[in-house]
């Protein structure tokens, strides 16, 4: 039988080579302090334009890795709506959307209070507003009871899954989540980051709930990051670095499972995503930053509402397939020959021009300024 970590005698009682980490680890705290401190100069508008945008990421991407797919417009309009910012088109937003969203944003908009045992149970409420996990109906607000065998953390397609590990026996839960919150809560003197990185792995390890481990683990993450950073606005998304290297993800944390309590390997896994995840936050940052460009060289050209939405869309870059003059009229609900004169107006303008090609495929693109 495998002795999992959790199973050893000095459990949890982990280990790390803090030489190991020393460099990676000062390297990745020289870059977040970069990051934000480029984020200043930007502006109240647009850091909370970034802050939404990594917000709206890291909820999406959360919940995929766990296979499920929640629609992007929904998730931004929830999460504006409860900042109070204004964005165009908001979408109406279904229980399960507002669930996910009100727990991320308790985990980040509210970093620096407790995390106690009852907070833990309204995310897990928040996740599964019905009682249920698809079609299988589970406890909410309350720890597993393993009534249908142990629990098993697997990965992958319905009747290809892969078991990584088993998690501790539901008798322990109580004592198990009491050792982590009292640990969570005291300040110590590990570095933040490191401390979000051994929260994480300690999380999914106990995996407390019926379902919904992983993504509350990803919050506990948030929340912490938020700590280290002294900010309540997310500029870098750590799950949706997750998701793209999900496989290595998985891996890394079966080997833990199944080694010493010494968690070198899984912490300099945990600060090089990380590192990847600051380098990926420099895409929305530039995007961002074309849009202000461009309202700022626009500011005094005279745009009517439908030129001004579309216009929004292209910037977001949400806009499925190529604009045309036919999906300028269906998406702004007007005759073909009002959205010729439309995009007509913007070529003039110098705001679109068109794509190569001609005739009944003729398509257009925004024309950034030049700096």
């Amino acid at each position: 039988m495998t002795q999992y970590i959790h199973l050893r005698p000095t459990w949890p009682d982990f280990q790390w080579e803090s030489e190991r980490l020393l460099e990676p680890l000062a390297a990745l705290r020289g870059k977040q302090g970069r990051l934000l401190g480029s984020l200043e100069s930007l502006g109240l508008r647009l850091r909370e334009e970034a802050s939404l945008q990594t917000l709206t990421l890291d909820v999406v991407k959360s919940s995929e890795i766990e296979g499920e797919n929640l629609p992007e417009d929904q998730v931004r309009s929830s999460i504006a709506r409860r900042l109070g910012l204004e964005v165009a088109g908001v979408a109406v937003t279904d229980r399960n959307v507002e669930g996910v969203v009100e727990m991320m944003l308790d985990a980040t908009q509210k970093h620096d209070e407790e995390l106690t045992k009852n907070r833990l149970f309204g995310w897990h409420s928040a996740l599964f507003p019905a009682g249920r996990s698809g079609m299988k109906k589970i406890a909410t607000a309350a720890w597993r009871d393993d009534s249908e065998g142990p629990m098993q953390v697997v990965s992958g397609p319905m009747g290809r899954q892969r078991v990584h590990f088993e998690a501790p026996d539901a008798s322990r839960l109580e004592d198990e989540m009491e050792k982590f919150l009292r640990w969570f809560n005291d300040p110590g003197k590990i570095d933040p980051v490191l401390k979000a990185a051994v929260a994480h792995v300690w999380f999914v390890t106990v995996h407390p709930f019926d379902d919904g481990n992983g993504r509350i683990a990803r919050a506990l993450t948030d929340l912490q990051l938020a700590r280290a950073d002294g900010s309540k606005q997310r500029f870098y998304s750590m799950s949706a670095q997750i998701q793209k290297e999900r496989k290595g993800y998985y891996e890394v944390l079966e080997k833990t499972q199944k080694e010493t309590l010494n968690i070198t390997e899984w912490l300099l896994w945990f600060i090089a995503c990380l590192d990847r995840a600051l380098d990926a936050s420099s895409e929305i940052l530039s995007g961002i930053l074309r849009k202000a460009t461009f309202w700022q060289a626009h500011q005094q050209t005279e745009l009517n509402e439908r030129q001004r939405k579309m216009i929004s869309t292209l910037l977001d870059e949400t806009l499925v397939g190529k604009l045309n003059n036919s999906k300028w009229a269906k998406m702004t609900k007007v005759s073909n020959d009002t959205a010729l004169r439309d995009i007509q107006d913007l070529l003039a303008k110098k705001i679109l021009v068109k794509e190569e090609g001609g005739g009944r495929n003729t398509s257009y693109r925004i024309s950034y300024p030049v700096p």
